[in-house]
């Protein structure tokens, strides 16, 4: 995966715990194992000149969210008891196409999915399985995966 980058951080609200602590560059936020459900994320870019990210949620009852949060904005629904299931995330700005966004879900009853990039989804839709994780990480553009790609995304 090569040095440590703190480009990328990024935190969950997660069932029975709340808002977790921030993490950096593909330390995986939430939890597994315990069957909690993530139920919002906020993931901003700092020390990159000229890149910033904007991201969606898949929700329960709801789908993919209409509008894309960005840069350290809320994504997912608070208070309502409502599971992510997959995510998309995209780098933007002018330099956005010098670097490479990568992003890897821990799925219930999957585990965790391949590396997902650049606005792919990642985890699942249709299942009705919760997100219980996530791992972020930003990449000089074209360095490969730090992982499989595949299965980074189910589609009952």
């Amino acid at each position: 995966k090569g040095e440590p980058s703190n480009f990328v951080s990024y935190n969950t609200h997660v069932q029975n715990i709340g808002w977790q602590s921030y993490v950096t560059d593909g330390v995986m936020a939430g939890t597994t194992g315990q069957s909690l459900r993530l139920e919002g994320i906020h993931i901003s870019v700092d020390g990159l000149s000229g890149v910033g990210v904007q991201y969606r949620t898949h929700i329960q009852n709801i789908g993919w969210e209409d509008n894309w949060s960005s840069d350290g904005q809320f994504s997912g629904t608070e208070g309502q008891s409502l599971r992510l299931e997959a995510i998309e995330i995209e780098l933007t700005g002018e330099n956005a196409d010098q670097y490479d966004i990568y992003y890897r879900t821990h799925v219930q009853n999957f585990g965790w999915t391949g590396w997902a990039s650049n606005g792919a989804s990642c985890g699942s839709a249709g299942y009705a399985y919760r997100l219980e994780g996530i791992e972020i990480l930003i990449v000089p553009a074209g360095t490969p995966a730090p992982g499989s790609t595949a299965n980074a995304f189910y589609q009952a």
